[in-house]
């Protein structure tokens, strides 16, 4: 099972409300605007600030990429 669909059509960064990209493998939320990653556990995506980690250069680089040659969508505008 993953995040609901209807649900991940609605999710925003709470920290600037953009769109986020689900990297369901991985289970976690991704804002490559503000390098943050949002952990998804038991297919509840945990979006509190305090609970989301940064992206160094590294991996914000692996995860663009993943979202890229995956086709992953935005949760909302794209």
């Amino acid at each position: 099972m993953a995040v609901d669909n209807r649900l991940l059509s609605i999710l925003a960064c709470p920290a600037d409300k953009g769109p986020l990209f689900y990297v369901e493998d991985e289970q976690f939320l991704y804002n490559p605007r503000l390098r943050l990653k949002y952990p998804v556990v038991d297919d509840i995506a945990v979006m509190l600030a305090d609970e989301a980690t940064s992206a160094d250069e590294t991996v914000h680089n692996r995860v663009t990429g993943l979202i890229s040659s995956r086709g992953i969508k935005p949760t909302f505008g794209g």
